[in-house]
């Protein structure tokens, strides 16, 4: 069988997988930080943001929200920090029900920051597949 030549440039594609550009929004106000990580998908085509109040380290309060496109493009301070796939998007939605139960009561500052890592997607050494 023909392998399907991969283009690098691509941006839908990282070695042939799907992918979603993520973006982040981070600002303080009143002591607590409001951070916020919304991936674009396709189908729906919408942006998933994922809303984190933090307090002193304390994960304070955490939600969903779901924009149309347009409704995304209207709002301030969100930059692409990467692209992901929908397996790494899983993990990263999987394991932050679970921090949003554990670090109720307790600093998890770097939970969080380990939890974004899962989106980053590590490129392979020779640039290739």
């Amino acid at each position: 069988e023909e392998v399907p030549s991969q283009t690098f440039d691509n941006k839908d594609y990282f070695c042939g997988k799907e992918t979603f550009p993520v973006y982040e929004s981070i600002f303080t106000e009143e002591g607590e930080t409001i951070r916020k990580i919304a991936v674009e998908t396709e189908k729906p085509p919408q942006i998933e943001i994922h809303v984190w109040t933090i307090r002193k380290g304390i994960l304070r309060h955490f939600y969903v929200e779901k924009v149309s496109k347009r409704e995304f493009e209207e709002l301030p301070y969100f930059k692409q920090i990467t692209r992901t796939t929908p397996s790494q998007w899983k993990i990263f939605s999987e394991g932050e029900a679970q921090i949003s139960q554990m670090c109720e009561n307790r600093v998890c500052r770097t939970e969080l920051e380990d939890l974004v890592k899962v989106l980053y997607l590590e490129k392979s050494e020779k640039g290739h597949c």
